[in-house]
């Protein structure tokens, strides 16, 4: 049985600059956030947009990436997970939370200059980056059929997908 799932995707524009520190071992951290909007009519027929503002945390070489590439307005897809931090307030004493996505997987999308456009780079923290062939769709109806014996083509056992 699944112990859960804690998956965030996210394709947006930046809010600010990436912040990069350095903990205290030396391991880099970013930190930015990232606008998602949506758009849908009101009850009175009125188009509407609303706006979602995330807080982004990225880490090791995934945030040196994003501090050097990413800037403000660019627009990126985001996969993570969501992680809440608690802290006392230092000067009313009180608890504080934050929600924010941690950031595993970033791509850069549009252009590079304008934001729109074609893809340019991928970048994953655990995973290395491929790109998955292209599989041409059959034309007709006659999926792995011979041109040849008009019937079912036999497959070998190393042609099956699977």
């Amino acid at each position: 049985m699944a112990r859960g799932l804690n998956k965030v995707m996210l394709i947006g524009h930046l809010g600010n600059d990436p912040e990069r520190r350095e903990t205290a071992s030396g391991q880099s951290v970013v930190n930015f956030t990232l606008a998602t909007s949506e758009g849908f009519k009101d009850s009175s027929g009125n188009f509407q947009e609303r706006t979602e503002w995330h807080r982004i945390v990225a880490w090791g070489k995934l945030a040196d990436i994003c501090s050097q590439y990413l800037k403000k307005g660019r627009q990126v897809y985001i996969e993570g997970r969501l992680q809440t931090r608690s802290w006392d307030d230092n000067k009313t004493g009180e608890k504080k939370y934050v929600t924010e996505i941690v950031c595993t997987d970033m791509q850069m999308l549009g252009a590079k200059d304008s934001g729109g456009g074609t893809n340019d780079a991928s970048y994953s923290q655990d995973r290395p980056s491929y790109s998955r062939p292209s599989r041409p769709e059959p034309s007709s109806g006659n999926y792995g059929a011979s041109p040849l014996s008009g019937g079912a083509q036999e497959f070998e056992k190393d042609d099956l997908p699977f």
